[in-house]
């Protein structure tokens, strides 16, 4: 029962930011949902793939005289089928379900499991997308899509104009080999006899796929070892802090999407390179918000450094430009929209295509 005209909701997604990995979006949008007077229950914090799966599925079984509508996220691979496994329990108990869409590589996995992505998101009151990438690439598959970005409290991250600008560098993504962290090594090297006091600091979370070791060994091989510093993870609240020892943040991602570190970076006034991979130029208006480079291209990474650190009226136009782009991403205008499409849904309404998109997102 529907009380006080807020649905109760469910959010299934992955709650793991206590053992050190990413917070994600999920962790962000239930806390505030219940700031904002909501019941929200949340699944699954279980640290093991199995373990988790089994307790999305049984909570939301568990769980079923509790909520409304229910908010599932959706990931390629091994974790689509918890999504299809918690949406198969939900149409049994007659439950309306929101997806949302993550990941850089869901249009590939989706490319090879058609009949299964159709039939998912068919299934679905109303599929959210964090980007244009997604939308554009996954509209194929359900031509109802809404966009809906991930939040950000830009009040957690000051602004601060970088003049002149200085050759420090932030990598602040988890050591795995969709990252590409090495790239970053790589660029630094080419810079090193150019700055005088260049550094880069490199942070995240070992994913133990030997990416870090790799970084490790490419920074000794190239001579670089003393101006690179590799941190372990940060919690979300200290990554502000991670932020501000920085004038320059890389992404050398080979993968992507919207990643909100990216944005994070935007809206403290670093300037950002970043790859063109998956969605970057949906968020990155090269040489107005960000510069773009090739995947892979450590040298083309390193020129777009040089010429931000060679032309301070450029990096003042990213470093503004960046900061006006973000302000669509404060979460006191997301969690609005997440609120009215919950409450959309939990009536029985039709949502239609890009009903919530009340401001520019990426």
């Amino acid at each position: 029962m529907i009380v006080n005209d807020n649905p109760r909701v469910l959010i299934v997604g992955n709650f793991l930011s206590s053992y050190g990995f990413s917070r994600g979006v999920c962790e962000e949008l239930a806390p505030r949902l219940r700031a904002a007077g909501w019941s929200v229950l949340t699944v699954s914090n279980r640290k093991w793939k199995l373990a988790r799966l089994a307790d999305m599925v049984s909570s939301t079984w568990l769980l079923r005289h509790r909520y409304d509508v229910a908010q599932v996220d959706v990931y390629s691979g091994p974790a689509f089928l918890w999504a299809e496994a918690v949406c198969a329990v939900l149409r049994q108990l007659g439950r309306p379900y929101v997806l949302t869409l993550h990941g850089g590589r869901l249009p590939e996995f989706s490319a090879v499991n058609e009949k299964r992505v159709r039939g998912l998101l068919g299934s679905a009151a109303a599929v959210t997308v964090p980007s244009r990438y997604l939308l554009e690439r996954m509209s194929g598959y359900r031509s109802s899509l809404t966009l809906l970005p991930n939040g950000l409290e830009l009040s957690n991250y000051p602004f601060r104009r970088r003049r002149p600008l200085q050759p420090k560098i932030v990598w602040l993504r988890a050591f795995h080999e969709i990252y590409n962290p090495s790239m970053a090594v790589r660029a630094v090297a080419r810079l090193k006899d150019q700055f005088p006091g260049l550094r880069l600091i490199m942070t995240g979370a070992d994913k133990g796929d030997a990416s870090k070791e790799q970084t490790l060994a490419a920074a000794k091989d190239l001579g670089v070892q003393d101006l690179v510093q590799m941190n372990g993870p940060v919690p979300k609240a200290n990554v502000p802090q991670s932020l501000e020892s920085g004038d320059i943040f890389i992404n050398t991602s080979s993968i992507d999407n919207t990643p909100v570190s990216v944005l994070e970076a935007m809206a403290a006034g670093l300037c950002v390179v970043s790859t063109d991979a998956g969605g970057m130029p949906y968020l990155l208006r090269s040489g107005h918000t960000g510069l773009l480079v090739p995947r892979d291209d450590d040298k083309a990474m390193a020129g777009a450094i040089r010429q931000l650190l060679e032309d301070q009226e450029l990096a003042d136009q990213i470093q503004l430009g960046a900061r006006a782009q973000v302000a669509a991403f404060d979460w006191s205008a997301v969690l609005s929209q997440w609120q009215r499409l919950f409450a959309s849904v939990a009536r029985g309404e039709t949502v239609r295509a890009g009903a919530l998109d009340s401001a520019p997102i990426s």
